[in-house]
């Protein structure tokens, strides 16, 4: 295991903060308003706010308990702020003043001294000293009231029980009864510098662990993580071991300005800026910030927008001229490549993003993330928006099931279809490198491989993996699988990245694997051990980088990688010890000792009873080969042999000449010998392992040795083909066996040894006189 779900702190080391640090302030707000929270200082944070409509209301927030950290970073929860002082610089613009109706409010939420749940609304003006956009405002919670006019409407605050507390901002022409649109929207900042805390308890402890670097990157997203600062997700992002680039999705709902539809919405503008006032604020932030860790960025940009923004000519739909929609809630729309409006916004955006990467002194990195052709649950393909149909001759013919049996024309359509989306993204990546000018510049593809390689619908990749992507369209493919991974789908996850490699043709070196991720936190023990084991296998498959998706997980299920063998930095579990795939050169023959032994706790009661914990589920065996040296020329082989292995330093194969074969001990095997699985229809591994004893009483052994050329496979006792021997005894079918379906196997096997001392005793005299040497084997465990 080379990970850990933590929930709590226990032994790791922790250090102190001053309690309303900068960094652990976050924003919220209704949609469609925006804000976001950056550190400009160690004692300073700044908000930036967009309102889209008159009702907007955007809080800044300090919560007592950490709902967002990881379990080892997390401040400590303290809810009795009596006796403490809270003090800053308050400077503002573009919202409402502190002396206003309706100015800046400090919301206080928790309970009264009875346990009572309460809240209480402290004007800021009245705690003020200086004008109302740039004052020092000075918060002592023991004497601190609610109300708008003191002393008549006071209202004392019991400051012992505090579960949070937020500062409301509200634009000018505010009001609480209408939700008028801006036009333009209204933009506005507030500062809070020299932020000081003192009185009783002015500190907090925090988690400050430092995770050694494991090899493996992290995956951010804007929609995730737009609450929280960039300090303080860039500390998460260190502090758990991750390095080299970050993967930063731009997202679907939270970048963009926002304009009046004329209908009571609001929609994307493609005449406004890239980015809002607020994301673009916080980018330069976070940006900035990583290049100053060391990190470079991916910057992500998707085809996907939030529908209820999105041009409704932009939008890709189906035959029957129904829009495309994701599954999320609210629902998300998918842009069409053949629309120009929408693919000049895509550029503008992409454009800006690489913009951002320069100003930062970064490497231009841009990623286009998951573009396709839209195919609904019941397996229609969202390519007849009218653009699109202007683009694909008029008149496209149908694809009524994507999954059925296709024409020459259908198939033709989707092929004309995969080259406009190609030929969409062309213009994305040009553009890129454009704006990059002479900055390096590398253009990523991230495809997500169950849906453009559905087997259900194998024809599918003409439109969604189109050939036009093949390298050099891109510098780097990008590859998630993570529905195959976590359903355990084994089969396809190994034949979906030959089929991606084979028809696009980037290397191993040239490729990224993107890992995870877990939606619910109620499958986090089961799913993480799978997304920890991928990231592995694909560091070890020689990907250039691996990423974990995504950091809102990471924290809320306490997932911590280990350094592992991968990485270069072993863990005792996962450790790949030194193995020479050799033969112990001499047949021993039965006149050498083999001591299979266990290892069983036995405690005797003090009336005399025995408890016993069995701790191994496995036998060990243990050899002394030395009878089995019968020559001159044999004990100068052992020797040679004892000193090519370093002593005990490198294991090796032995056969064991009492119990090598999968039939009984020593027969011929067949491929009906050994139950090893039974297919789900999604599993394709399986491990060999030979059962001694029957049924429910059987004790079953992992052979990670077989002989290769001795293999036979079974599936419901007919002779099996299309399965590969991987390391370690594991069986891998091309196609996972249908459910329900027996595997057998049958098979010669050698045991994996070493040496059990660093010393070989020989005497020649005695070994002369007929006396035999002592050299004791130890078997070893591989399949941890």
């Amino acid at each position: 295991m080379s990970f850990w779900l933590a929930s709590r702190r226990t032994v790791q080391t922790t250090d102190t903060i001053q309690r309303f640090d900068p960094r652990f302030w976050t924003v919220d707000f209704p949609r469609p308003a925006m804000a976001a929270v950056v550190t400009t200082a160690a004692d300073a944070l700044r908000v930036d706010a967009v309102f889209q409509k008159t009702d907007d209301l955007i809080g800044l927030i300090w919560e007592s308990a950490d709902r967002w950290d990881h379990p080892l970073l997390a401040y400590d929860t303290d809810r009795d702020y009596a006796r403490l002082t809270l003090s800053f610089r308050w400077r503002s613009s573009g919202v409402l003043p502190l002396d206003a109706v309706n100015g800046p409010t400090l919301t206080i939420e928790g309970r009264d001294a009875a346990g009572n749940p309460r809240g209480w609304y402290v004007r800021l003006w009245n705690y003020a000293v200086g004008i109302p956009t740039d004052a020092v405002i000075t918060l002592p919670f023991s004497s601190l009231s609610g109300g708008f006019l003191l002393p008549g409407e006071a209202d004392p605050v019991y400051p012992s029980d505090i579960d949070r507390m937020f500062i409301s901002l509200v634009a000018p022409g505010y009001s609480a009864s209408t939700a008028t649109a801006f036009s333009p929207a209204a933009t506005g900042w507030v500062e809070l510098t020299a932020m000081r805390c003192s009185g009783h308890k002015p500190m907090l402890t925090i988690g400050d662990v430092m995770v050694p670097p494991h090899g493996i990157s992290m995956a951010t997203g804007y929609d995730d993580g737009y609450n929280q600062t960039p300090a303080r997700l860039l500390r998460s992002i260190r502090g758990l071991g991750y390095r080299g680039s970050i993967n930063h999705y731009l997202g679907m709902s939270h970048f963009f300005p926002l304009a009046p539809d004329g209908a009571g919405g609001l929609i994307v503008d493609p005449a406004l800026p890239a980015l809002n006032a607020a994301a673009e604020r916080w980018h330069a932030a976070y940006l900035a910030g990583a290049k100053a860790m060391g990190f470079t960025v991916i910057l992500s940009q998707s085809y996907e927008l939030l529908a209820q923004h999105c041009p409704p000519a932009w939008q890709q739909r189906a035959a029957d001229g129904s829009p495309a929609r994701t599954g999320w809630s609210p629902p998300s729309a998918l842009l069409s490549p053949a629309s120009t409006a929408a693919t000049g916004w895509l550029r503008k955006v992409a454009t800006r993003l690489a913009g951002l990467l320069v100003e930062a002194g970064l490497p231009v990195r841009y990623q286009v993330g998951e573009p396709w052709w839209w195919v609904t649950a019941d397996r229609k393909i969202c390519l007849y928006d009218d653009a699109a149909k202007a683009a694909l001759g008029g008149s496209p013919v149908v694809i009524p099931d994507l999954g059925g049996t296709l024409s020459a024309a259908q198939k033709a359509l989707l092929d004309a279809a995969g080259a406009l989306l190609a030929n969409s993204t062309a213009t994305l990546t040009a553009a890129v490198r454009s704006a990059a000018g002479s900055a390096p510049c590398e253009t990523l593809l991230l495809a997500f491989l169950p849906t453009v390689l559905d087997p259900a619908m194998p024809e599918a990749r003409r439109a969604n993996l189109p050939v036009g992507w093949a390298s050099p369209a891109f510098d780097t493919l990008q590859i998630e699988d993570y529905d195959w991974l976590t359903a355990g789908f084994e089969a396809r996850r190994t034949r979906g990245r030959a089929e991606a490699e084979a028809r696009l043709g980037y290397p191993r070196n040239r490729q990224h694997y993107l890992s995870g991720f877990v939606l619910n936190a109620a499958d986090a023990t089961a799913m993480w051990s799978l997304i920890d084991a991928a990231a592995s296998e694909a560091q070890l498959q020689g990907v250039a980088e691996t990423f974990i998706w995504a950091l809102p997980q990471v924290a809320r299920d306490g997932f911590t990688r280990l350094p592992s063998a991968a990485a270069g930095a072993a863990s005792e579990d996962d450790m790949m010890q030194p193995f020479d795939d050799v033969l112990f050169p001499i047949a021993i023959g039965r006149s050498a000792t083999v001591t299979p032994e266990f290892s069983t706790n036995v405690t005797i009661t003090a009336s005399g009873f025995e408890r016993r914990n069995s701790l191994w589920a496995d036998a060990r065996l243990r050899f002394d080969v030395g009878p089995g040296v019968r020559s001159e020329a044999e004990l100068g082989e052992l020797i040679a042999f004892f000193r090519a292995r370093r002593g005990q330093a490198r294991g090796f194969r032995l056969r064991d000449p009492s119990d090598y074969s999968s039939s009984a001990m020593t027969g011929v095997p067949s491929a009906l010998d050994q139950v090893i699985g039974t297919g789900n229809g999604a599993t394709a591994r399986f491990p060999l392992v030979k059962a001694y004893g029957a049924a429910a009483d059987a004790q079953l052994r992992r052979i990670t040795r077989p002989r290769p050329e001795s293999l036979l496979v079974s599936v419901d006792g007919v002779a099996a083909t299309g399965w590969t021997l991987d390391p370690l005894g594991e069986i891998v079918f091309a196609d996972a066996p249908a459910a329900g379906k027996v595997i057998r196997a049958g098979y010669l096997f050698d045991v994996p040894v070493r040496f059990a001392e660093d010393r070989l005793d020989v005497s020649g005299a005695a070994f002369a006189a007929g006396e035999a040497p002592s050299v004791p084997l130890i078997e070893l465990r591989e399949d941890a």
